[in-house]
């Protein structure tokens, strides 16, 4: 009798805790099992928005994806799930949605009239996301600074310039402004070097020096070869530039100053002098007598 007694108080809680509202107020109830689901329909977004992942680290390591591919798919498949399996709480914990943006559509309005900018910013995130013209790991310049690109958020992007020093970007700043993207498909990106020899120098020789220095830098691309231009002739010295093709993007500054300096080294033991803007001052020295002064010789 005692376990039936036992089993009967159980079932009664059971049905109790199952049909009493768990939360009240006036005529909105949340039941026991309303949460319940709730909680299982996070768990379920957040195990998809893992299982996803995993498929798109695996598609990358086969190398079907790229990083900045893999990280695109990643993020909107992201929003996208964490965006339904919010409408389905709110619908599982019985809130009235249409009822929800009806009521609020007049203070959305207000709200976007002052947060104009904010929501350009999402708007852009998501054409970087869906374009794919700027992806992760890509080397970008942006108003004169060039950086690599190691987050790109759903109002802003992260980037790391060559000072290694973080910079957060608004993404519509990346839409709307004319950006440099430097990771192409190709590999390989050509750069330049100037230098200007006087006009004493033998032009066939500053070639030679020129083209060999390229050919001793181990970050110059050997194909295509580097090339050496006669640019123009200069008020005060002959100038040329040195194109060549590296891997190197980020770090191209480093590459161009170690070039420079063994441009210098080997000019310098070839006798080849790189001049430096002069002028020539003359001073007239034509100093005219003044007038005698005939008021003081009257005076007198």
């Amino acid at each position: 009798m005692a376990k039936t007694d036992e089993t009967k108080i159980t079932n009664e809680l059971s049905k109790r805790f199952a049909h009493e509202p768990f939360i009240s107020f006036g005529e909105y109830h949340v039941y026991p099992s309303d949460i319940f689901v709730a909680i299982l329909i996070g768990f379920i977004s957040w195990l998809l928005v893992r299982w996803i992942k995993r498929l798109l680290t695996a598609a990358h390591r086969s190398n079907k994806l790229t990083v900045g591919q893999m990280y695109a798919y990643s993020q909107l498949s992201k929003y996208f799930i964490f965006v339904i399996s919010i409408v389905l709480i709110l619908q599982s914990l019985r809130v009235n949605i249409s009822i929800l943006l009806a009521g609020s559509a007049a203070l959305l309005v207000g709200i976007g009239l002052g947060l104009q900018q904010l929501f350009n910013d999402f708007a852009s995130g998501f054409f970087l996301l869906f374009e794919g013209s700027v992806r992760v790991d890509d080397i970008i310049e942006v108003d004169g600074m060039v950086c690599k690109v190691e987050e790109i958020g759903i109002r802003t992007s992260k980037v790391r310039n060559r000072d290694g020093i973080s910079v957060v970007i608004p993404n519509s700043k990346i839409v709307s402004n004319s950006v440099i993207n430097w990771s192409t498909e190709s590999q390989i990106t050509r750069f330049k070097v100037d230098i200007g020899v006087s006009y004493e120098s033998d032009i066939r020789q500053v070639r030679e020096v020129l083209l060999s220095c390229a050919a001793m830098h181990q970050e110059v691309v050997k194909n295509p070869k580097p090339v050496c231009r006669f640019v123009d002739f200069g008020e005060s010295s002959l100038n040329f530039e040195l194109l060549f093709w590296s891997k190197h993007r980020f770090r191209i500054e480093d590459v161009k100053s170690d070039l420079r300096f063994l441009i210098f080294s080997e000019l310098s033991k070839k006798n080849i002098q790189i001049p430096f803007p002069q002028r020539d001052l003359h001073i007239k020295s034509d100093v005219r007598k003044s007038p005698p002064n005939t008021d003081s010789e009257i005076k007198s």
